[in-house]
């Protein structure tokens, strides 16, 4: 079978062309930049050569995008012509080739000022049913491509499975205060237990999304891994949310002393992910419990893949106050 990877120069990119070649499939990768996994170089804003990348494909799995942190270096235009112009050509002609599955990545960025709750009351139990409020031209974007997903599959009956994967990027948080009070490996751990998944998980999410799109038809799904944390734990998360980490993992305190690591005192926010385990049959592996484990046999936090993969940053010059600029709205 033929499966078409988008972005296959970018993290998850790479990621999916790394594994889908291990199993065998017949796999073009495209993207703007060449790369050992970018068989055919170009934009998807070029219907054209989407067309030419599409002959044969079974399996689209749509990664490539302009993300948050471009929001900055890049237009709103750019944003539009990748982001929307890019799904379109994609999802045109996935119909016209007779593509059976449209895997799109997604992101919780759109849920944007959903995420955060007003002062005084819990945390965001953040499920798929919660209407996304995004906060910038990223988020809106996407939103807009999650769309045009659906309408694809309404109207002309493509099987679209839409994505929304939390962080894994391997590269360094843009909040500055955060980075001054937690060391990176500290921030990625605390983030596994409400906002964070690994790599290996996405992959076998984007792959069992392939497998079960025909029978769902049209489905979006949080990806994001396992908290330990119930809605009943909300309000404790808002205010002291180390006695609830020690409470219900208390096998991480051990561990975070002899590395000097501190838990957040709040958390603002939790991805659930159970409507991607029932329907899907997704399992993630890599959830707060399964990284402490792996901390202490390993000193490691990251997959065999991750490591792979490594870290690509997301602009080729440097910037001096973190890895991408920011701004306020952001």
């Amino acid at each position: 079978m033929k499966v078409l990877v988008t972005g296959s120069a970018g993290h998850l990119g790479e990621a999916l062309m790394r594994t889908l070649k291990e199993m065998k499939y017949d796999v073009v990768g495209i993207d703007i930049l060449a790369s050992a996994f970018t068989t055919h170089t170009g934009t998807i804003a070029d219907r054209d050569f989407v067309k030419q990348c599409m002959q044969g494909v079974k399996v689209v799995m749509h990664t490539a995008t302009l993300h948050k942190p471009h929001v900055v270096t890049h237009s709103p235009q750019q944003f539009v012509d990748t982001n929307i112009t890019g799904t379109l050509n994609l999802l045109q002609e996935a119909v016209a080739a007779g593509v059976d599955a449209f895997v799109f990545t997604s992101t919780t960025s759109v849920f944007g000022d959903a995420l955060i709750p007003p002062v005084g009351a819990p945390a965001a139990w953040i499920t798929e049913d919660v209407t996304p409020v995004p906060k910038n031209i990223y988020g809106v974007t996407k939103t807009a491509a999650e769309n045009l997903c659906q309408l694809y599959y309404r109207n002309f009956g493509l099987p679209c499975i839409v994505l929304r994967t939390s962080r894994f990027f391997p590269e360094e948080d843009d909040n500055r205060k955060m980075r001054a009070i937690y060391s990176d490996a500290n921030l990625k751990v605390n983030e596994f237990l409400y906002r964070r998944v690994e790599i290996e998980d996405v992959v076998s999410a984007h792959l069992v999304a392939a497998q079960r799109a025909h029978a769902i038809g049209f489905g979006t799904y949080i990806i994001s891994a396992t908290t330990p944390f119930l809605p009943a734990d909300l309000w404790d998360l808002r205010i002291h949310a180390t006695d609830v980490v020690k409470r219900l993992v208390p096998e991480y305190v051990e561990e975070y002393e002899q590395r000097g690591w501190k838990m957040f005192p709040s958390i603002d926010r939790v991805y659930v992910n159970e409507r991607a385990r029932k329907e899907l049959g997704w399992q993630p592996k890599y959830d707060f419990r399964h990284i402490i484990e792996r901390l202490k046999a390993t000193n490691d936090l990251r997959s065999s893949l991750a490591i792979q993969i490594g870290a690509k940053g997301y602009h080729e010059e440097k910037f001096a106050d973190g890895p991408f600029p920011v701004t306020e709205k952001q």
